[in-house]
């Protein structure tokens, strides 16, 4: 990817883990390389452990942790989750392997500027092991998707898929990297899009460059 021309200044984002944070390091990468105009305010997780905050660490950007079961219920947490993520005024929150179901107040507090990235063609396979599914079914081809955060587990507006095709001999752990790949490509395309102001939600209607997606 060529680098960006940057005619806006970067677009403050802020990414919630709550793992390894491989799709964090690959938009920490291209905003390094100049090929994403974007400033990462923020990496907030809500498990200790998570290696996405170690990357965020390495690369001088300010984390914070927010132990979801410190918290008597979701809302609780959504709430206190909501107003650390407004401290940093993002356009965009990017949820990148952030493994919690939001409550519906917190999804329309930020519906329209919150994005997820799901390892799936959506609408098939919503929730988890998506990779062993694929192979039970006997698919020919698994993907990724991109998609905007709504009330419905991973039914939100999709912004765009990627697919790759499904070997005989694939395992679970050959499957997921073969996605793993086109999804580090895929996200920080998405949210450059964003940046250039190429990407918009109009009426639960995913708008490219002025023209309707349809899936």
């Amino acid at each position: 990817m060529s680098a960006v021309q940057k005619t806006e200044s970067p677009l403050p984002i802020v990414v919630l883990v709550s793992g390894g944070g491989s799709n964090l390091q690959a938009i920490i990468d291209q905003i390094a390389e100049g090929t994403l105009n974007a400033r990462i305010c923020a990496v907030i997780s809500n498990k200790a452990d998570a290696y996405g905050i170690e990357r965020a660490r390495k690369a001088n950007i300010p984390t914070e942790l927010i132990d979801h079961s410190q918290y008597d219920s979701r809302e609780t947490f959504d709430a206190v989750l909501t107003t650390s993520i407004e401290k940093y005024q993002p356009k965009l929150v990017v949820l990148a392997g952030f493994m919690r179901i939001l409550s519906d107040k917190f999804v329309n507090h930020f519906y329209g500027k919150m994005i997820n990235i799901h390892p799936s063609l959506l609408p098939k396979y919503r929730g988890l092991h998506t990779h062993k599914r694929a192979l039970e079914a006997g698919d020919k081809e698994h993907g990724l998707s991109i998609h905007f955060v709504s009330t419905k587990l991973d039914g939100g507006p999709i912004i765009l898929q990627k697919s790759v095709p499904v070997y005989p001999d694939d395992s679970e752990d050959s499957l997921a990297q073969r996605v793993l790949v086109q999804e580090h490509l895929a996200y920080p395309e998405v949210i450059q899009w964003f940046a250039e102001k190429h990407l918009q939600l109009v009426n639960d209607q995913v708008i490219i460059n002025n023209n309707p997606v349809l899936l």
